[in-house]
């Protein structure tokens, strides 16, 4: 907690022009996020090695890829006996929004070299909606809040990726526990809250009824990629 507030102190104020918003207040808010999200990456620390993944493994996805929902259907798709190809796939295809984000917060953080590196790599759902949820409390308030949440979230999801991968390779079969069960898990925690209306809805049970179809004639990876596909049209429609 000390180093985050060392790195917010001595790394982001330096480059960013001083403003008059309560600092406690947004760091509040976005340990709030970061800490629950980061905890979370334990889910993905067991299921990795129930994918048949080493620990060294399951924590690179986290630390170079830092994508929840890529990594698990990284893994996901890998631990079925899809190939290489179609695990990238559905994760670059799952991860585009990260592309949006990006495009988003580029002209509020105005970042350069290194810093903006550094920034791709946190922008993420979590980073990205504190940021914007800030905006009432003025530009630096948003840019402080970005990074906040974002480096938080990075900290905390690397550190209980570590933890979930070491627990679940203590246990020694991961299946055995029903550990196996934890990327179908995971994405049903990161969709449920979604469904919000009839359109979400009818949305998701289409593209059950699709993966369903797929899943005893396709290739491992392609039911995934299909029924994001579908998530698109309806999204590219609707805009």
């Amino acid at each position: 907690m000390a180093g985050l507030r060392y790195f917010l102190g001595q790394n982001v104020r330096v480059s960013l022009p001083s403003g008059s918003f309560n600092k406690r207040a947004v760091l509040r808010d976005s340990l709030a996020v970061a800490i629950p999200v980061g905890t979370y990456g334990a889910a993905f620390g067991a299921a990795s090695i129930a994918a048949g993944f080493s620990v060294l493994q399951t924590c690179l996805l986290s630390l170079l890829l830092f994508s929840g929902a890529s990594q698990f259907a990284v893994v996901g798709v890998m631990g079925a006996g899809g190939s290489p190809l179609s695990a990238i796939a559905t994760g670059s295809l799952l991860g585009l929004r990260n592309g949006l984000y990006g495009m988003r917060m580029a002209p509020l953080l105005k970042l350069k070299g290194v810093r903006k590196f550094l920034g791709a790599q946190i922008t993420i759902d979590e980073s990205t909606g504190v940021a914007l949820n800030q905006e009432v409390r003025g530009i630096e308030a948003s840019k402080y809040g970005f990074w906040a949440t974002g480096i938080g979230v990075y900290v905390f999801w690397n550190l209980f990726t570590f933890l979930g991968a070491l627990g679940a390779q203590a246990i020694g079969n991961p299946s055995a526990w029903g550990l196996d069960a934890a990327v179908p898990a995971a994405f049903l925690g990161l969709v449920w809250p979604r469904l919000v209306d009839k359109k979400t809805k009818l949305v998701a049970l289409t593209a059950i009824a699709l993966a369903l179809l797929l899943i005893p004639v396709a290739p491992a990876g392609v039911p995934i990629i299909a029924t994001a596909l579908i998530a698109i049209v309806v999204g590219w429609k609707k805009s």
